[in-house]
């Protein structure tokens, strides 16, 4: 590519500081260093993670920074020192990394790694370190990946290559919420076939878990959300039933326990409430059940009664669906283009990177469940 070794200036959504819109700017991107991949941004999902950074999280330290984590793009130029990654590749940069080399990413039993962002700055969510600069000021690599501008930098341990025939447009929901709640129900839930689930929350992640609950043959899936006009689409990728808590006078726990003769098999909390937390605890059948916290948070302290784990149930997290991020990714990806995932019907809007503020106040008000902007022209 002519722009290979060169700094290019192009366009990019900069968050200046926490709760105010995002404004439209021409940054500077410096070329890849070592073990580093420029990619050409074609499209981002907007994720309720990038809210949360924004309105939520607000670290003083995280700003001025380029949000975005859930993207698709095409290899623009490398770093010295890659080898697997060629310019033209269809990738998706990848907010948790797998550098195959720490203890985390040797042991089957996570799919944390020691290396990235995430490793010590989890907090402001970004590096120090940053490709990006704008009116002179270093600006910030949200989630180490950016995807809120038309070329970023990525370190090869956080890149997926993906199939070359894939649509970026659908497959970029693949960075965060599809992966994170399909994988919470099949690899951290483990649900089981003919069992019973209850999804806390309909927004892509939920929805995505509702989907991981079908392919892993449940029985009864719950759909629950206090918005009535969620149901249609719960309905899409396989919920058999739905519950809104403003419809009862009682706890939501109580009502799922009265219809399921004591409670739920799997639970999945899909809000980043730590309130929805508990009841989702509580809505599991004590003796077998788990419930599994999805919904991204770290404002407040969840609590529930030690009996709840006595009596047998269990509680676990669940990080990016359990998948190690550079295996997992593809196969998705391929599992997408064989029928066997949905990401299509995710997708309610389709928007450009300049209206990314008319994106983030759908996803504030739960009016979309996801909105695509097409970022950089393919």
């Amino acid at each position: 590519m002519a722009t290979a070794g060169k700094v290019i200036k192009c366009r990019a959504a900069v968050a200046w500081e926490p709760s105010k819109p995002l404004v439209m700017e021409e940054i500077e991107v410096a070329p890849p260093q070592a073990h580093e991949i420029r990619i050409k941004i074609v499209a981002t999902g907007v994720c309720h993670t990038d809210l949360y950074h924004l309105f939520e999280g607000k670290h003083k330290d995280g700003f001025p920074c380029v949000l975005g984590h859930e993207g698709a793009g095409i290899v623009e130029s490398v770093g010295s020192e890659v080898t697997k990654f060629n310019p033209g590749d269809k990738v998706i940069p990848l907010f948790i990394s797998q550098c195959g080399e720490c203890r985390f990413c040797k042991s089957p039993k996570t799919n944390l790694c020691e290396k990235g962002w995430a490793s010590d700055r989890y907090d402001v969510m970004s590096e120090s370190d940053t490709r990006f600069t704008c009116k002179g000021k270093n600006v910030l690599q949200f989630m180490g990946t950016s995807t809120f501008s038309e070329y970023t930098v990525v370190n090869e341990i956080a890149v997926a290559k993906i199939h070359p025939s894939a649509p970026l447009d659908k497959v970029c929901l693949l960075g965060c919420g599809v992966a994170t709640g399909y994988g919470a129900a099949l690899n951290t839930a483990k649900v089981e076939p003919g069992s019973t689930c209850a999804v806390f929350g309909l927004g892509a992640v939920g929805l995505a878990a509702v989907m991981g609950c079908k392919n892993a043959g449940a029985k009864r899936i719950i759909a629950i959300d206090i918005n009535p006009t969620k149901y249609e689409k719960a309905k899409v990728f396989g919920a058999t039933e739905f519950v809104n808590p403003k419809d009862h006078n009682k706890p939501i726990s109580q009502v799922l326990s009265e219809m399921t003769n004591g409670g739920v098999d799997f639970s999945l909390e899909c809000v980043g409430s730590v309130a929805v937390m508990r009841s989702a605890l509580e809505s599991c059948v004590k003796g077998w059940g788990v419930s599994v916290l999805v919904g991204w948070t770290d404002m407040d302290d969840f609590a529930a009664r030690p009996i709840q784990l006595i009596a047998g149930r269990t509680w676990k997290g669940s990080l990016f669906g359990g998948f190690k991020s550079k295996d997992g990714v593809p196969k998705l990806v391929n599992e997408y283009l064989e029928k066997k995932v949905k990401l299509d019907e995710f997708v309610t809007h389709n928007m450009t990177l300049a209206q990314v503020n008319d994106a983030i106040q759908l996803m504030k008000t739960g009016d979309c469940i996801r909105s695509v902007l097409s970022v950089a022209l393919q």
